[in-house]
């Protein structure tokens, strides 16, 4: 019973890495890398595998009268075993190449899917021949075992076939340089972009009708609004990577926010599996992963198309922004705030090096968590929500000091808090919360989501302040939220996560709103978050790409403007 409940718990290892290879097909599979996998897959999933299978076998042998007296190696066991791991493979390979497609490309997903038809074939073979062994009531047999070593081998071998030996590593994006050899055009219509993580139109509608949120009820009421579908996984650097390339995540590089490596391994990987607790690996320490640098895109994001253009931009906390980048005009990356504790790494947050001055004044000038005017502060000291309320003033008041100073045609700035607030208090504002918690708590934090709403709507009315005639104002959010579901509650608790209530894993819808002299009010139909940048560059006047996966969305904006501005196209940006 214990040789076959290890060996059940090898095929599982076994499936888990051809998923894990089938959704990185960069992998050599002629490397040391699928090995490492294995083995990783092994420690953890593999023998906790085994040990479930080898109670519940002996737990059948207690509770039953039919004595089963397996061999070291039972095919009838094993058979039985091999049918039900083959086809939770086959159910985890169809979920996978569903919710990543995007992010595998076109090739990758077919292969990936002929890889689900076998081992679901396989699976069929396999109950085949679990099921005549039973009914027969023998032991087993020389032919019954071959097939099943044909069977269980088809079921791991065809997959890995179909995914092929490895595509190798795919080339990096090259950065033009600042201005690409032309000079800045200071003059023309500005475009301001606030980007939003884990903003949610079901949060604002409510609170903008209210009055709670005027800055919001003004772009909502005068502005085009328009739902934007996410991609998985949804997680922030994939999801802007796709908004700033207008390119789905197969094509930017960027599949997801950092790459692993199994310990013992130097190769990483871009992708872990969903649906079976792959990021457990990470939280326990079996998997290592290290975060992605501004040289990781494999696509040119807006800020360089801008620059080769001749047009300056000012990007604030984008991700994958650091080393900062060379561009026309300047750049905040994302990691400004943690480089602070290291010389070497603060000097290359932001770009151009005469930038940093004004990092540094406003870091040491930094409020903290209380309010401009010194007042108490809005959140907790301490609290998740007062690290995210600090980090993103820290934030815009940089950039909006630079923006002040360089005045790009293109300003965007970036807030995570509404993620971060969602996550730990989304289901007090839910409805029916009330059922669910006790009303002390559920007015406690359901303030806190409408104070951190209440201040991204203060920062949207300071970028309405500041728009002139012929400007454009973008509010993006690249993803919502949703309750979290009670079994991701359980595991979150069993690996001391702390409480969450909300989550964007299943990549709810983010939006888009539109406010300017030249944009028509409205709800057009619902878009992608790969549109933005199409949109972007239409108007500004720049054609857009024909490998862009995004479409200009010229829809947004009025007859006047549209009927003096066909959109035009170029092959490539690249």
């Amino acid at each position: 019973m214990l040789t076959n409940s290890l060996l059940a718990g090898a095929f599982g290892a076994a499936y888990l890495t051809i998923i894990v290879l089938q959704l990185n097909p960069e992998v050599p599979l002629l490397s040391a890398t699928p090995w490492w996998w294995f083995l990783t897959m092994g420690t953890l999933y593999g023998l906790h595998l085994a040990v479930v299978l080898y109670v519940i076998i002996v737990a059948r042998e207690f509770f039953t009268m039919n004595v089963l007296s397996p061999g070291w190696v039972s095919v009838r066991l094993l058979a039985w075993l091999g049918a039900a791991l083959s086809a939770v493979a086959a159910v985890l390979m169809w979920l996978n190449v569903r919710g990543f497609a995007p992010a595998l490309g076109e090739a990758a997903a077919w292969r990936m899917t002929a890889g689900a038809m076998a081992t679901s074939v396989s699976t069929i073979v396999l109950l085949a021949i679990a099921g005549a062994h039973y009914s027969s009531g023998r032991r087993g047999s020389r032919v019954g075992a071959w097939l099943f070593v044909i069977a269980i081998i088809a079921s791991m071998a065809l997959p890995i076939a179909a995914r092929g030996g490895g595509t190798g590593s795919p080339l990096r994006a090259v950065h033009p340089g600042p201005g690409g050899g032309m000079v800045p055009e200071e003059h023309g219509p500005r475009i301001t972009l606030l980007s939003l993580d884990g903003a949610s139109l079901e949060q604002i509608w409510p609170r903008a009708a209210e009055g709670r949120l005027p800055n919001f009820s003004r772009v909502l009421d005068g502005g085009a609004v328009i739902s934007l579908a996410a991609t998985r996984p949804t997680q922030p650097d994939p999801i802007w990577a796709a908004v700033a390339t207008g390119k789905y995540p197969a094509t930017t590089g960027v599949r997801s926010s950092a790459r692993y490596y199994a310990l013992g391994d130097t190769r990483g990987i871009d992708l872990l599996p969903d649906h079976c607790l792959s990021h457990a690996l990470v939280r326990l320490g079996f998997v290592r992963d290290a975060p992605l640098r501004s040289g990781d895109w494999q696509a040119v994001p807006l800020w360089d198309i801008l620059s080769s253009e001749g047009l300056t931009s000012g990007i604030v906390r984008w991700p994958l922004t650091h080393p900062a980048p060379p561009i026309a005009g300047f750049v905040v990356s994302d990691r400004s705030y943690q480089a602070a504790s290291s010389i070497a790494e603060f000097e290359r947050a932001a770009y151009p090096r005469d930038a940093l001055r004004t990092v540094q004044a406003m870091a040491a000038d930094a409020p903290g968590s209380r309010g401009d005017d010194g007042s108490e502060p809005m959140f907790d000291p301490g609290s998740p929500e007062a690290t995210a309320y600090e980090r993103d003033r820290y934030y815009a008041r940089i950039g909006r000091a630079l923006n002040f100073e360089r005045t790009p045609r293109l300003f965007a700035l970036r807030y995570t808090g509404l993620d971060t607030v969602g996550h730990h208090y989304l289901r007090y504002v839910q409805p029916g919360a009330a059922r669910r918690v006790s009303e002390e708590d559920r007015r406690r934090y359901a303030a806190v989501v409408d104070r951190y709403y209440a201040f991204i709507d203060a920062e949207l009315g300071i970028a309405l302040n500041a728009l002139r005639d012929g400007d454009l104002l973008l509010v993006v959010s690249g993803f919502g939220m949703q309750p979290l579901n009670a079994a991701k509650k359980l595991v979150g608790r069993v690996l001391g996560d702390p409480d969450l209530s909300g989550t964007h894993e299943r990549a709810p819808d983010g939006f888009m709103v539109a406010y300017g002299s030249a944009v028509q009010p409205g709800r057009p139909q619902r878009g992608a978050i790969v549109d933005v940048t199409p949109t972007i560059l239409y108007f500004f006047g720049l054609p857009v790409a024909r490998d862009m996966d995004g479409y200009a969305r010229s829809d947004l904006f009025t007859r006047d403007f549209t009927a003096e501005r066909p959109v035009t196209f170029i092959p490539s940006y690249r």
